[in-house]
């Protein structure tokens, strides 16, 4: 709902991307709007994107988010079925898998953040080193404001700094 309120008000060179749990039914109002989707975490939404991106004639970058924590209140898929999404993702012709997605736990300590980071960092690896239809891992986003440099340490090379900037 925000993108939608800013977007028009805002200057045209602008480059979105939709951070945060999506909707399928909201894909609809951002496929144009956005160019990357951080948060996909099913095979159902992947499929909308690529859907509507096909009918908006465009190829949609996208970020698979695994919730490598188990933690019950995050989205995301676990880190047993990266490689089954990205199977799927490779059978999508209007979607571009660009990376993973991960969000540690709030009250992790050091050493629960460096293995959850980790363990993902070793799967962007593998997965980058396959060579695979619509698969490009660029970017490895793991980390918030309260954890960004652990993140970077194992490897992150993006991180979403929110609550630092606008609190």
């Amino acid at each position: 709902q925000e993108i939608m309120d800013k977007y028009d008000q805002l200057p045209s060179d602008i480059q979105w991307h939709m951070i945060g749990h999506l909707q399928r039914n909201k894909v609809k109002y951002i496929i144009e709007k956005v160019s990357l989707i951080h948060s996909v975490d099913s095979a159902h939404l992947a499929d909308e994107i690529d859907r509507c991106a096909a009918k908006h004639g465009r190829k949609m970058d996208c970020l698979l988010q695994v919730n490598v924590s188990g933690e019950a209140s995050k989205h995301g898929v676990a880190l047993a079925d990266v490689d089954r999404m990205v199977e799927h993702f490779a059978g999508l012709d209007n979607v571009c898998l660009k990376g993973l997605m991960t969000m540690a736990p709030l009250d992790a300590d050091e050493p629960e953040l460096r293995k959850i980071f980790s363990s993902l960092y070793r799967k962007y690896i593998d997965i980058g080193s396959q060579k695979a239809h619509n698969i490009n891992m660029s970017f490895l986003s793991m980390g918030m404001t309260h954890d960004f440099t652990y993140a970077i340490e194992e490897g992150s090379n993006m991180v979403r700094i929110g609550t630092g900037i606008f609190h």
